[in-house]
Protein backbone atom coordinates (compact mmCIF):
# COMPACT_ATOMS: atom_id res chain seq x y z
CA UNK A 1 0.00 0.00 0.00
CA UNK A 2 1.47 3.45 -1.21
CA UNK A 3 2.16 5.45 1.65
CA UNK A 4 3.79 9.28 2.26
CA UNK A 5 6.99 9.30 4.50
CA UNK A 6 8.20 13.09 5.27
CA UNK A 7 11.89 12.80 6.02
CA UNK A 8 13.61 15.52 8.04
CA UNK A 9 16.92 16.24 7.92
CA UNK A 10 17.27 14.26 4.82
CA UNK A 11 19.63 16.32 3.66
CA UNK A 12 22.23 15.10 6.08
CA UNK A 13 24.02 12.08 5.99
CA UNK A 14 21.90 9.38 8.08
CA UNK A 15 18.75 11.42 6.61
CA UNK A 16 20.07 11.29 2.69
CA UNK A 17 20.74 7.62 3.40
CA UNK A 18 17.25 6.83 4.79
CA UNK A 19 15.59 8.59 1.54
CA UNK A 20 17.43 6.69 -0.59
CA UNK A 21 17.21 3.09 1.51
CA UNK A 22 13.12 4.01 1.42
CA UNK A 23 13.14 5.03 -2.28
CA UNK A 24 14.76 1.90 -3.27
CA UNK A 25 12.66 -0.23 -0.66
CA UNK A 26 9.18 0.91 -1.11
CA UNK A 27 9.48 1.95 -4.64
CA UNK A 28 5.43 3.10 -4.64
CA UNK A 29 6.43 5.00 -1.93
CA UNK A 30 6.31 9.03 -2.16
CA UNK A 31 9.48 10.23 -0.18
CA UNK A 32 9.12 14.07 1.32
CA UNK A 33 12.34 15.73 2.27
CA UNK A 34 12.72 18.71 4.69
CA UNK A 35 15.76 20.33 5.07
CA UNK A 36 16.85 23.75 5.96
CA UNK A 37 20.00 23.41 4.55
CA UNK A 38 22.50 24.20 6.82
CA UNK A 39 25.79 23.78 6.56
CA UNK A 40 25.22 19.59 7.02
CA UNK A 41 22.94 19.49 4.88
CA UNK A 42 23.89 19.37 0.95
CA UNK A 43 21.70 19.13 -1.66
CA UNK A 44 24.09 17.89 -4.32
CA UNK A 45 23.59 14.89 -1.34
CA UNK A 46 20.16 14.33 -3.18
CA UNK A 47 21.16 14.40 -6.72
CA UNK A 48 19.81 11.29 -7.69
CA UNK A 49 16.67 11.12 -5.47
CA UNK A 50 15.86 14.45 -7.27
CA UNK A 51 15.19 11.91 -10.25
CA UNK A 52 12.90 10.44 -8.69
CA UNK A 53 9.05 11.45 -9.38
CA UNK A 54 8.23 9.80 -5.97
CA UNK A 55 10.82 11.87 -4.46
CA UNK A 56 10.07 15.85 -3.61
CA UNK A 57 12.39 18.19 -1.47
CA UNK A 58 11.41 21.32 0.41
CA UNK A 59 13.70 23.99 1.91
CA UNK A 60 11.94 24.88 5.35
CA UNK A 61 13.34 25.25 8.87
CA UNK A 62 11.61 22.75 11.48
CA UNK A 63 10.97 25.50 14.00
CA UNK A 64 8.62 27.30 11.46
CA UNK A 65 5.37 26.02 12.62
CA UNK A 66 3.17 27.56 10.32
CA UNK A 67 5.38 26.82 7.03
CA UNK A 68 5.99 23.51 7.92
CA UNK A 69 2.03 23.13 9.05
CA UNK A 70 0.98 24.27 5.63
CA UNK A 71 3.13 21.67 3.90
CA UNK A 72 1.93 19.07 6.24
CA UNK A 73 -1.85 20.02 5.45
CA UNK A 74 -1.09 19.60 1.92
CA UNK A 75 1.02 16.25 1.89
CA UNK A 76 -0.79 14.77 4.64
CA UNK A 77 1.81 12.13 5.29
CA UNK A 78 1.28 8.87 6.71
CA UNK A 79 4.31 8.86 8.85
CA UNK A 80 7.16 11.96 9.97
CA UNK A 81 10.64 10.78 10.38
CA UNK A 82 12.85 13.55 12.50
CA UNK A 83 16.56 12.93 11.20
CA UNK A 84 16.60 17.57 11.32
CA UNK A 85 19.37 17.99 14.59
CA UNK A 86 22.24 19.62 14.86
CA UNK A 87 24.69 17.23 16.08
CA UNK A 88 28.39 17.53 16.33
CA UNK A 89 29.47 17.52 19.60
CA UNK A 90 32.14 20.31 19.16
CA UNK A 91 30.16 22.65 17.93
CA UNK A 92 27.73 22.35 20.40
CA UNK A 93 30.25 23.50 22.94
CA UNK A 94 30.96 26.46 20.99
CA UNK A 95 27.58 27.30 20.81
CA UNK A 96 24.90 25.17 22.36
CA UNK A 97 21.74 27.83 21.73
CA UNK A 98 21.18 26.37 18.48
CA UNK A 99 21.17 22.69 19.80
CA UNK A 100 18.13 23.75 21.68
CA UNK A 101 16.63 25.75 19.27
CA UNK A 102 16.94 23.09 16.63
CA UNK A 103 16.67 19.78 18.72
CA UNK A 104 14.13 20.66 21.50
CA UNK A 105 12.15 23.09 20.04
CA UNK A 106 12.29 21.67 16.36
CA UNK A 107 10.89 18.12 17.56
CA UNK A 108 8.09 20.42 19.57
CA UNK A 109 6.72 22.19 16.73
CA UNK A 110 7.01 19.11 14.70
CA UNK A 111 4.94 16.93 16.81
CA UNK A 112 2.36 19.97 17.54
CA UNK A 113 1.60 20.33 13.47
CA UNK A 114 1.36 16.37 13.74
CA UNK A 115 -0.99 16.31 16.74
CA UNK A 116 -3.27 19.24 15.23
CA UNK A 117 -3.52 17.25 11.67
CA UNK A 118 -3.77 13.98 13.24
CA UNK A 119 -0.97 12.66 11.51
CA UNK A 120 -0.92 8.92 12.36
CA UNK A 121 2.54 7.97 13.50
CA UNK A 122 6.13 10.38 14.05
CA UNK A 123 9.47 8.75 14.97
CA UNK A 124 12.11 10.31 16.70
CA UNK A 125 15.95 9.44 15.73
CA UNK A 126 17.80 9.54 18.67
CA UNK A 127 20.82 8.97 19.95
CA UNK A 128 23.21 6.75 22.70
CA UNK A 129 24.98 10.00 23.62
CA UNK A 130 21.46 10.68 25.66
CA UNK A 131 23.60 8.13 28.18
CA UNK A 132 26.67 9.56 29.10
CA UNK A 133 29.46 7.05 28.92
CA UNK A 134 30.73 3.80 30.08
CA UNK A 135 34.21 3.35 31.92
CA UNK A 136 36.89 1.39 29.51
CA UNK A 137 37.45 -1.33 32.42
CA UNK A 138 33.78 -2.40 32.18
CA UNK A 139 33.43 -4.13 29.23
CA UNK A 140 30.70 -5.99 30.18
CA UNK A 141 28.19 -3.01 30.31
CA UNK A 142 26.32 -1.73 27.92
CA UNK A 143 23.25 0.46 27.14
CA UNK A 144 20.01 -0.71 27.12
CA UNK A 145 16.71 1.05 27.13
CA UNK A 146 16.58 1.23 30.91
CA UNK A 147 19.88 3.17 31.22
CA UNK A 148 19.10 6.35 33.22
CA UNK A 149 19.53 9.44 30.84
CA UNK A 150 22.78 11.23 31.82
CA UNK A 151 23.83 13.43 29.11
CA UNK A 152 27.48 14.78 29.07
CA UNK A 153 27.49 17.60 26.40
CA UNK A 154 25.28 20.28 25.47
CA UNK A 155 24.64 18.13 21.97
CA UNK A 156 23.37 14.86 24.03
CA UNK A 157 21.57 16.75 26.24
CA UNK A 158 19.36 18.28 23.77
CA UNK A 159 18.92 14.91 22.45
CA UNK A 160 18.17 13.47 25.53
CA UNK A 161 15.31 16.73 26.09
CA UNK A 162 13.91 15.94 23.10
CA UNK A 163 13.25 12.18 23.56
CA UNK A 164 12.01 13.40 26.78
CA UNK A 165 9.41 15.33 25.17
CA UNK A 166 8.43 12.62 22.85
CA UNK A 167 7.90 10.36 25.92
CA UNK A 168 6.03 13.26 27.66
CA UNK A 169 3.62 13.60 24.12
CA UNK A 170 2.79 10.00 24.57
CA UNK A 171 2.06 9.68 27.80
CA UNK A 172 -0.09 13.03 28.03
CA UNK A 173 -1.73 13.81 24.48
CA UNK A 174 -1.44 9.26 23.27
CA UNK A 175 0.90 10.57 20.82
CA UNK A 176 1.82 8.39 18.21
CA UNK A 177 6.12 7.98 18.46
CA UNK A 178 8.81 6.18 18.44
CA UNK A 179 11.88 6.83 19.44
CA UNK A 180 15.48 5.05 18.42
CA UNK A 181 19.19 6.00 19.67
CA UNK A 182 21.57 4.56 17.72
CA UNK A 183 25.38 4.02 17.66
CA UNK A 184 27.77 5.65 15.91
CA UNK A 185 26.92 6.00 12.40
CA UNK A 186 29.06 5.81 9.36
CA UNK A 187 29.08 5.55 5.90
CA UNK A 188 28.38 7.48 2.48
CA UNK A 189 27.92 10.94 3.01
CA UNK A 190 29.07 11.40 6.24
CA UNK A 191 29.95 15.12 6.72
CA UNK A 192 33.72 15.43 6.77
CA UNK A 193 33.85 17.40 10.00
CA UNK A 194 33.02 13.56 11.77
CA UNK A 195 36.11 11.27 12.38
CA UNK A 196 36.08 8.38 9.81
CA UNK A 197 35.59 10.95 7.05
CA UNK A 198 38.08 13.53 8.37
CA UNK A 199 40.81 10.67 8.76
CA UNK A 200 39.97 9.56 5.22
CA UNK A 201 40.25 12.79 3.78
CA UNK A 202 43.05 14.39 5.61
CA UNK A 203 45.18 11.00 4.91
CA UNK A 204 44.02 11.59 1.14
CA UNK A 205 45.95 14.29 1.33
CA UNK A 206 48.78 13.47 3.58
CA UNK A 207 47.53 16.52 5.84
CA UNK A 208 47.45 15.73 10.07
CA UNK A 209 45.22 13.49 11.56
CA UNK A 210 43.78 15.10 14.62
CA UNK A 211 42.94 12.55 17.49
CA UNK A 212 41.31 14.04 20.94
CA UNK A 213 43.62 13.10 24.01
CA UNK A 214 44.74 9.58 24.37
CA UNK A 215 42.91 8.31 21.56
CA UNK A 216 40.99 5.64 23.82
CA UNK A 217 37.80 6.56 23.76
CA UNK A 218 35.66 3.98 22.49
CA UNK A 219 32.72 3.73 20.14
CA UNK A 220 30.15 1.64 19.04
CA UNK A 221 30.13 1.87 14.75
CA UNK A 222 26.73 1.11 13.10
CA UNK A 223 26.97 1.17 9.03
CA UNK A 224 24.56 3.58 7.97
CA UNK A 225 22.39 1.39 5.80
CA UNK A 226 21.89 -1.21 9.05
CA UNK A 227 20.54 1.77 10.61
CA UNK A 228 18.05 2.79 7.87
CA UNK A 229 16.92 -0.99 8.34
CA UNK A 230 15.54 -0.67 11.73
CA UNK A 231 13.97 2.55 11.06
CA UNK A 232 11.91 0.73 8.59
CA UNK A 233 11.10 -2.10 10.87
CA UNK A 234 9.93 0.05 13.59
CA UNK A 235 7.78 2.79 11.83
CA UNK A 236 6.33 -0.42 10.05
CA UNK A 237 5.62 -1.78 13.23
CA UNK A 238 2.05 -1.25 15.30
CA UNK A 239 3.49 -1.00 18.59
CA UNK A 240 3.48 2.90 19.78
CA UNK A 241 5.82 4.40 22.70
CA UNK A 242 8.47 2.15 22.29
CA UNK A 243 12.31 3.20 22.93
CA UNK A 244 14.67 1.05 20.75
CA UNK A 245 18.47 0.53 20.85
CA UNK A 246 20.38 0.34 17.50
CA UNK A 247 23.88 -0.23 17.67
CA UNK A 248 26.32 -2.79 15.76
CA UNK A 249 28.57 -4.65 18.15
CA UNK A 250 31.28 -3.05 16.72
CA UNK A 251 33.37 -1.30 19.50
CA UNK A 252 36.13 0.55 18.32
CA UNK A 253 38.91 2.83 20.27
CA UNK A 254 38.97 6.04 18.30
CA UNK A 255 42.83 5.34 17.49
CA UNK A 256 42.72 2.07 16.75
CA UNK A 257 39.98 3.27 13.64
CA UNK A 258 42.57 6.21 12.77
CA UNK A 259 45.20 3.43 12.27
CA UNK A 260 42.96 1.36 10.50
CA UNK A 261 42.14 4.08 7.81
CA UNK A 262 45.99 5.11 7.70
CA UNK A 263 46.76 1.59 6.39
CA UNK A 264 43.94 1.00 4.58
CA UNK A 265 44.94 3.98 2.72
CA UNK A 266 48.68 2.56 2.50
CA UNK A 267 49.76 5.96 4.89
CA UNK A 268 52.09 7.10 7.26
CA UNK A 269 50.95 6.79 10.87
CA UNK A 270 53.30 9.60 11.28
CA UNK A 271 50.23 11.62 10.17
CA UNK A 272 48.60 11.16 13.10
CA UNK A 273 48.59 13.74 15.76
CA UNK A 274 47.68 13.93 19.44
CA UNK A 275 45.35 17.28 20.26
CA UNK A 276 43.45 18.65 23.21
CA UNK A 277 40.95 16.39 24.42
CA UNK A 278 37.44 17.70 23.77
CA UNK A 279 35.38 19.12 26.51
CA UNK A 280 33.70 16.53 28.93
CA UNK A 281 34.68 13.79 26.36
CA UNK A 282 32.62 10.50 26.90
CA UNK A 283 35.16 7.29 27.02
CA UNK A 284 32.94 4.81 25.89
CA UNK A 285 29.73 4.03 24.37
CA UNK A 286 27.99 0.46 23.77
CA UNK A 287 24.70 -0.51 22.51
CA UNK A 288 22.76 -3.54 23.46
CA UNK A 289 20.18 -4.06 20.90
CA UNK A 290 18.63 -6.89 22.22
CA UNK A 291 14.90 -5.93 22.18
CA UNK A 292 15.00 -4.65 18.54
CA UNK A 293 16.23 -8.30 17.58
CA UNK A 294 13.69 -10.03 19.45
CA UNK A 295 10.79 -6.84 18.77
CA UNK A 296 11.57 -6.72 15.32
CA UNK A 297 13.96 -8.94 13.89
CA UNK A 298 16.94 -6.51 13.30
CA UNK A 299 20.36 -7.47 14.25
CA UNK A 300 23.75 -5.06 12.31
CA UNK A 301 24.17 -7.34 9.14
CA UNK A 302 27.91 -5.08 8.47
CA UNK A 303 30.47 -6.33 9.37
CA UNK A 304 32.56 -3.66 10.26
CA UNK A 305 35.60 -4.60 7.92
CA UNK A 306 33.32 -4.63 5.27
CA UNK A 307 31.53 -1.57 6.44
CA UNK A 308 34.99 0.58 6.74
CA UNK A 309 36.23 -0.55 3.06
CA UNK A 310 32.88 0.84 1.50
CA UNK A 311 33.47 3.85 3.23
CA UNK A 312 36.75 4.16 2.18
CA UNK A 313 35.92 3.16 -1.32
CA UNK A 314 33.09 5.60 -1.49
CA UNK A 315 35.22 8.36 -0.16
CA UNK A 316 37.79 7.42 -3.54
CA UNK A 317 35.24 7.47 -5.47
CA UNK A 318 33.15 10.61 -4.86
CA UNK A 319 35.99 13.36 -4.52
CA UNK A 320 33.79 15.95 -6.31
CA UNK A 321 30.95 15.69 -3.46
CA UNK A 322 33.67 16.17 -0.49
CA UNK A 323 36.39 18.65 -2.43
CA UNK A 324 33.17 20.95 -2.60
CA UNK A 325 32.36 21.00 0.77
CA UNK A 326 36.18 21.71 2.39
CA UNK A 327 36.83 24.16 -0.02
CA UNK A 328 33.94 26.33 1.44
CA UNK A 329 32.74 27.34 5.17
CA UNK A 330 33.98 24.57 6.60
CA UNK A 331 37.52 25.39 6.16
CA UNK A 332 36.57 28.44 7.92
CA UNK A 333 35.68 26.31 11.00
CA UNK A 334 37.86 23.38 10.90
CA UNK A 335 40.83 26.16 11.02
CA UNK A 336 38.88 26.83 14.51
CA UNK A 337 39.26 23.73 15.31
CA UNK A 338 42.30 22.29 14.15
CA UNK A 339 44.37 24.85 12.78
CA UNK A 340 45.06 25.21 9.20
CA UNK A 341 43.33 22.86 6.65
Amino acid sequence: MQKTVIVTGGAGFIGSNFVYYMLEKHPDYKIVCVDCLTYAGNLSTLKEALKNPNFRFEKLNICDREKIKSLFSEVKPDIVVNFAAESHVDRSIKNPEIFIDTNVKGTQSLMDVCRELNIPRFHQVSTDEVYGDLPLDRPDLFFTEETSIHASSPYSASKASADLLVLAYRRTFDFPATISRCSNNYGPYHFPEKLIPLMIINALNDKPLPVYGDGKNVRDWLYVEDHCKAIDLIIHDDRLGEVYNVGGHNEMSNLDIVKLIVKKLDKSEDLITFVEDRKGHDRRYAIDPTKIKEKLGWFPETKFADGIEKTINWYLNNKQWWEEIISGEYRNYYKKMHGEA
